[in-house]
């Protein structure tokens, strides 16, 4: 009993055991967005994801292209370049003005080819991440690396629980999920 350090004193969040849990829990949060994400875009033309809602918002194509951005964040987090050029989602970024022109837009299938290819990437570095790494302080943002991914990831959440309505507002009477 002298070896053992009082329960007080130890912090789960330095611990292997639970880096390696919340890694795997992330990874399946990250699986379970992507697959939500599948099913609320199904059979959406790029025409239906330029449709605005009634109320201050975005459509479906700007939070698509958002959680690109958001997806980039991710990789950037555990040492991985964006897979396209910077800038490339400029028009994605928070608080920016609403999609009103088609023009205005990247292609819905060129959006999400590129949340796939994050999607591929993103799930193959988790898995490679050692409890180190995610134990460090983040390149950015408060906290740990894992903090700030588990963050971006609870961000990503919310963005595709909007998904459901933003179908029904591009013209979708149905439920997919």
């Amino acid at each position: 009993m002298s070896d053992a350090q009082p329960a007080d004193t130890i912090n789960p969040r330095n611990g292997e055991e639970y880096l390696v849990e919340s890694i795997a829990n992330l990874r399946a949060g990250l699986e379970r967005n992507a697959g939500v994400l599948d099913m609320q875009l199904k059979s959406v033309t790029h025409e239906e994801s330029l449709v605005q809602p009634p109320y201050h918002g975005n459509c479906l194509n700007w939070i698509l292209g958002h959680l690109n951005i958001s997806r980039a964040n991710l990789l950037k987090l555990a040492g991985l370049p964006a897979p396209w050029p910077d800038g490339a989602y400029a028009r994605y970024k928070r608080d920016s003005d609403p999609i009103v022109a088609p023009e205005d837009a990247l292609p819905l299938e060129r959006l999400r080819a590129d949340f796939a290819t994050t999607q591929e990437l993103l799930l193959a570095r988790l898995d490679e991440m050692t409890p180190d790494e995610l134990a460090a302080p983040a390149a950015w943002g408060r906290g740990t690396t894992l903090e700030m991914l588990e963050f971006l990831a609870w961000h990503e959440t919310y963005h595709v629980g909007q998904t459901e309505i933003l179908r029904q507002v591009a013209g979708k009477n149905d439920k997919v999920i």
